[in-house]
């Protein structure tokens, strides 16, 4: 069963291995202004693919507004290793190997394999759909996204526009009560 994560309070610790080899962690003070915890279904996932793939060419945009960018799944390395490169993801440091139970308590959906995707590609046996997280520096939820489904998800250029909002007016998390 998932858990319900409240905007203001402290997310689940999150470490798990990546691509780079340094790791992926989220680390209290290292973003300037937030941290996006983006939670893709895995290599199986063409619209995974597209998704992340705009997120690569908006790397620098998220930069410029003291955004940290922390991509992951459940797959193994090897399926992430192959999703960065026939996705031509060079621009991001891929997590892998997200324990279930830990995507549970980030209030993920965990849905069971059903063979081969449209891409034939064969789902794994249970993974996790998607879910955005937009994390504080004090590691505190300031807005997530949370989908049964892959499909119509936020749009990272929208998530652009909405930073910059949210910095010049201050703007406080919503959704607390």
């Amino acid at each position: 069963m998932s858990e319900r994560l409240m905007p203001r309070q402290p997310v689940p610790p999150l470490v798990v291995p990546s691509l780079s080899g340094a790791g992926l962690e989220l680390v209290a003070g290292r973003a300037q202004a937030f941290s996006l915890v983006v939670f893709y279904r895995g290599y199986h996932c063409p619209i995974c693919r597209t998704y992340l793939t705009e997120l690569n060419r908006l790397v620098d945009d998220f930069a410029q507004r003291g955004v940290e960018l922390l991509v992951l799944s459940s797959d193994t390395e090897d399926r992430a290793r192959k999703a960065a490169t026939e996705w031509s993801l060079d621009r991001l440091d891929l997590g892998y190997g997200l324990p279930l139970e830990i995507a549970r308590r980030w209030g993920l959906y965990v849905s069971t394999g059903r063979g081969l995707t449209s891409t034939g590609v064969e789902e794994p046996a249970q993974f996790s759909e998607p879910g955005i997280f937009l994390v504080r520096p004090d590691l505190t939820l300031y807005w997530s996204s949370i989908q049964t489904m892959p499909f119509a998800r936020p749009h990272f250029k929208d998530m652009l526009g909405a930073i910059d909002f949210v910095v010049a007016k201050e703007y406080p998390a919503r959704g607390e009560a």
